[in-house]
């Protein structure tokens, strides 16, 4: 669920403790409070940012300890140390705030804000615009990447970008130093690669947050539980395939993160794993584990799944975004199958509670979630279609797209009427596609049957 625009009594507390260490950390060292204004401001700007947008959250928390981790490097290089000021790492913290948040615009202000923290630190107007550069130049090059190696490369060109910031601006007053400041930007570009590349696992680890570069080694189909789908529930873990395709290309069409949409649609049946003999997909055509049990108990099988999932998931450390797919996929739908077989065994209808029938939520949070739950719908209904025609796919998805907007399936995500327009639109585009019918072609002819038909 996503976070309210709020601040709590909580997060007011630890903002003034790191105002204040900020604070008492400058005064002692004799840097301008002014870096503790720029730290407010910014804060500032993200909290009313949020405020007029409500779908902008911000985890102001973990924003404000990585700037103070950012800000406390700075003076630990100009204090404690005999390094070049331009070497400090500035554009690290702007290339993790773009990678941990997929939010360019948050990686700039942090390329802002420490830029110029660092340029009243060292009193150094040139440090400003060459940290700055280097800061705007890493976060556009790893924003929304998907492999570790982009960011070696990312350091080359952030490296690359304060080199030539640097020489245009001090190529008239110290022509001499151009050699050594040039080899000073490329080993900053490096080690601000090198300090990225080996914090992010920490950083996704205590923010509780999953990058992209995470999210595609969890699509590896070599990872564990994947696996397991494959050699123990082998037509859920087709189902699980076709519902990321359809997510995938879904999410696409409506901007939302399409990666997040399929890896999460990997694992959001990794549950059926406890009992995968009871779910349809990997049962005999014409046998069914469920002939021999009562609706409630059936009810409770098939519910179960979610509860499991989320036990074997939190077992194997998945991240709390993957494990979000696991218990929004259905909502609050109802098990209408066996609710229905219920109402058949008691005769009477009022005799059976709907809401027993209904999973227990919570409903879809967001765009990703919510696009895997239709998914997830519409894949299982047409691969149950004696004759899949195109016009009998059309109509199934846009009635299951319909009746999970009714049943207010959808109320707590950002889809609109046009989004579901063209999420409907997808899925027949690629589920005609895969189940089309194919031409029936002749066998080949034995020569002596060749040799009838010429005779005839």
């Amino acid at each position: 669920m996503q976070r309210p625009n709020t601040i709590t009594l909580k997060e007011a507390f630890a903002w003034l403790g790191i105002v204040a260490g900020s604070g008492l950390y400058g005064a002692a060292s004799g840097v301008p409070l002014l870096s503790v204004l720029i730290f407010f401001v910014l804060a500032g700007f993200l909290r009313y940012r949020a405020i007029d947008d409500e779908k902008r959250t911000y985890p102001f928390i973990n924003l404000a300890l990585l700037y103070l981790l950012g800000a406390l490097t700075i003076f630990i290089v100009q204090r404690h140390t005999e390094f070049s000021a331009y070497v400090t790492p500035v554009a690290a913290f702007a290339m993790l705030a773009a990678l941990l948040y997929r939010d360019l615009e948050l990686a700039l202000i942090f390329a802002v804000g420490l830029s110029v923290t660092a340029g009243l630190v060292f009193n150094n107007l040139i440090l400003t615009v060459v940290l700055l550069s280097g800061g705007v130049a890493g976060s556009l090059f790893v924003w929304k990447t998907r492999w570790r190696s982009r960011i070696i490369a990312a350091g080359f060109f952030t490296g690359l970008i304060q080199m030539l910031a640097g020489l245009s601006v001090a190529y008239a007053s110290r022509p001499d130093i151009l050699v050594k400041f040039c080899g000073i930007q490329m080993i900053n570009g490096f080690l601000c690669a090198f300090l990225v590349a080996s914090a992010l696992p920490l950083f996704e680890y205590l923010f509780k947050v999953v990058t992209d570069v995470s999210l595609l080694e969890l699509a590896d189909f070599n990872h564990p539980l994947l696996k397991r789908l494959v050699l123990e529930a082998p037509g859920t873990y087709h189902h699980s395939l076709m519902v990321g395709n359809l997510s995938e290309i879904a999410a696409e069409a409506v901007g939302a993160n399409a990666l997040l949409a399929r890896v999460g649609a990997y694992y959001h049946d990794i549950g059926k794993l406890s009992k995968p003999e009871y779910f349809s997909e990997n049962q005999d055509r014409y046998a069914s584990k469920h002939d021999h049990l009562s609706a409630s108990m059936s009810k409770l099988v098939i519910m179960d799944h979610v509860k499991n999932g989320v036990e074997l998931a939190r077992k194997n450390h998945l991240n709390r975004e993957i494990v979000e797919f696991i218990t929004q996929h259905h909502g609050t739908s109802l098990v209408y199958y066996f609710y229905r077989r219920a109402i058949e065994e008691k005769q009477v209808k009022e005799d059976v509670n709907e809401e027993v029938f209904r999973y227990p939520g919570p409903k879809p949070q967001t765009k990703e979630t919510a696009i895997v739950l239709l998914a997830d719908s519409v894949e299982a209904a047409c691969r149950a279609l004696e004759e899949p025609t195109a016009e009998r796919i059309a109509d199934i998805v846009h009635r299951i797209i319909n009746n999970k907007f009714i049943d207010g399936q959808l109320d707590h995500c950002d889809l609109t009427l046009k989004d579901l327009e063209r999420i409907a639109a997808t899925f027949i585009h690629i589920l005609v596609g895969f189940y089309h019918s194919r031409v029936d072609y002749p066998e080949p002819q034995t020569k002596d049957a060749r040799a009838d038909h010429k005779e005839k």
